[in-house]
């Protein structure tokens, strides 16, 4: 059987090490679904688009590769767009396929044909479409390589159907629409002249004679003579924090020796986004409360991959008077908000490295500085167990995400897909290993939950795979418990149901008087699961939890999917806590 369009893009995803693609499927793209089956690399099929996006996007952000998502034309295409947008904003490196009208009938009114490029090219680094079969290799390695390089992020890739499918096939098709009357009609025959014309053109290479390359991977220099500067700094300063953000976690392989790196310059350290997690559960250097008075009383602060953005009140946040040490791939990112006294624009990775090497033992000296961090910490910590072991209506969240601290396996990867419930776990869940914990990013984009446990499956087939949800964020992707059963990927979700969007409920009422808009009921969640062939637990006491975690556990481990519906009441841990 002769090669088409669907089977050059799997061998060529294949050759640069993609294993998976998320997919829903859709008559314009069958191709190349078929064609990546054939290449043994494993489709999964989701029940939202958006969903397939959030599986590559995690995929990518365990590998290092990007990850895949196939989705059909038209709705199929845009109904990934808030999905690839946060990959944009995250720095994820993702290839999104998205099939389209056949080229030939393009803009003239055919099914699902819209102008798809137009609107990609606001949310990705390049949206192309493939116009001839010379194209395909070409596009898609190119894609690859702006996908990895500089500030990684997503690119969209147009598929016309017809490009897809065997030329002979596509000839054929051309040939019916060609002659619907009298073939000796000269209209008729103009047609058929322009039909073959434009086959030719499309079709100039032959697909069997099209080989895929190795691409060397893209890279930033790091510039020694900063690097020395920085050490120069820090070596002096007394009060120095350093907050390492998500771009730091581009090399998943290097997650070890970045921990090792961080650990040997003794810094005090907070970690953000998907660096949660580096310097495993009990960092003597790890700092998780507080970080604002942390930042308003340090006299060096560095930033490795994260800008002077929200999270940090614009630059605000961090003491005027303080040396202001910042790395990032982006240059924008660099001088976002506040303008640092050094700014490096190279790769966090490698500059955190680097900086370990300039350095000996006991060169720092500011363990009065650390104990003090650490205090507050500590202090912090024993308001948490306190807030958690207040009387509310249904279990108490904070109780409930300590009795899950306390269990989670050294080995397990936490999604967190919410608001309120989410951020509190944020404070009290401790990720054992670097990568994982996964976030949406500074998106904060609700509904990534299932996508991105589907794609840590798919990377950690052997792990515990929790999805933390808040009981509105659940509402975007429980339908996934069908994908998750359908190709056996023994996931536990853990809702804190508290029959509201409690994010938002908590200012709205206080400024507004009103609650309108943000109730909820305490829905029967776990039914759900149950009728899509998972497991479904109701946790309604406290007294139940350790036996439904317990329970939870077994049957993963035996290839079922489970997701418990827990009760939860509210306390006022984070009141006042509303980002802008």
């Amino acid at each position: 059987m002769r090669l088409n369009g669907g089977d050059i893009i799997a061998m060529t995803l294949k050759n640069q090490g993609i294993s998976h693609i998320f997919t829903l499927c859709g008559g314009h793209i069958s191709p190349i679904l078929v064609g990546c089956k054939k290449q043994g690399m494993t489709v999964i099929d989701v029940r939202h688009e958006a969903n397939a996006v959030f599986a590559a996007d995690a995929m990518a952000r365990l590998t290092g590769r990007p990850g895949v998502a196939v989705v059909t034309a038209g709705p199929g295409v845009t109904n990934t767009i808030t999905a690839v947008k946060n990959a944009r904003m995250a720095q994820v490196p993702l290839i999104l396929l998205g099939g389209a009208a056949a080229t030939v009938i393009k803009g003239r009114g055919s099914l699902q044909d819209i102008d798809q490029v137009s609107i990609f090219k606001t949310v990705t680094k390049m949206a192309v479409s493939l116009k001839r079969s010379c194209d395909i290799i070409p596009v898609l390695e190119k894609a690859m390589t702006i996908a990895l390089s500089g500030v990684p992020g997503p690119v969209f890739i147009e598929c016309p159907i017809d490009l897809l499918y065997d030329p002979e096939l596509v000839r054929k098709w051309y040939g019916k629409a060609s002659s619907p009357g009298d073939q000796g009609d000269l209209k008729s025959r103009l047609l058929s002249w322009y039909l073959n014309r434009h086959v030719d053109a499309m079709f100039a290479c032959d697909f069997d004679d099209m080989h895929p390359h190795d691409l060397p991977a893209p890279g930033l220099p790091m510039p020694e003579r900063k690097i020395l500067k920085a050490y120069n700094a820090v070596k002096k300063a007394r009060r120095p924090v350093m907050i390492i953000g998500s771009q730091a976690m581009l090399h998943p392989s290097g997650g070890r020796r970045l921990a090792a790196a961080v650990e040997s310059l003794g810094i005090p350290v907070f970690l953000a986004g998907s660096a949660r997690g580096l310097l495993g559960r009990d960092s003597a250097i790890q700092i998780r409360h507080h970080r604002r008075k942390a930042l308003q009383r340090a006299d060096t602060v560095i930033l490795a991959g994260m800008p002077c953005d929200f999270r940090l009140d614009y630059g605000r946040s961090i003491n005027r008077k303080a040396r202001l040490i910042s790395v990032n791939r982006s240059r924008e990112d660099l001088y976002l908000n506040r303008r640092p006294d050094l700014a490096i624009h190279s790769d966090p990775f490698l500059f955190i490295l680097g900086l370990a090497a300039q350095f000996t033992p006991h060169i720092m000296n500011h363990q009065a500085w650390l104990d003090e961090l650490k205090g507050k910490d500590a202090m912090r910590e024993k308001e948490i167990v306190s807030l958690s072991g207040q009387k509310t209506e249904g279990i108490n969240p904070l109780f409930l995400l300590r009795r899950l601290e306390e269990f989670l396996d050294d080995d397990s990867i936490i999604v967190a897909d919410g608001g309120d419930f989410v951020a509190s776990a944020a404070y009290i869940l401790n990720p054992r290993n670097p990568l994982s914990w996964l976030d949406p990013g500074v998106f904060g984009t609700l509904g990534v939950g299932a996508g991105f446990a589907m794609g840590a499956r798919c990377v950690h087939p052997g792990k515990e795979i929790w999805i933390i949800y808040g009981d509105g964020a659940a509402g975007y992707s429980l339908q996934e418990f069908d994908t998750f059963v359908r190709h056996g990927l023994p996931v536990i979700g853990l809702i804190g149901n508290d029959a509201a969007w409690s994010q938002i409920v908590r200012d709205q009422v206080e400024y507004l008087h009103d609650n309108v808009a943000t109730s909820l009921r305490h829905s029967d969640y776990h039914l759900v699961a149950e009728g899509f062939g998972a497991k479904g637990y109701l946790l309604d006491r406290k007294e139940k939890i350790d036996s439904v975690f317990g329970s939870a556990r077994k049957m993963a481990r035996r290839g079922t999917p489970v997701l418990i519906n827990a009760i939860t009441g509210t306390t006022d841990f984070r009141k006042g806590s509303v980002s802008m």
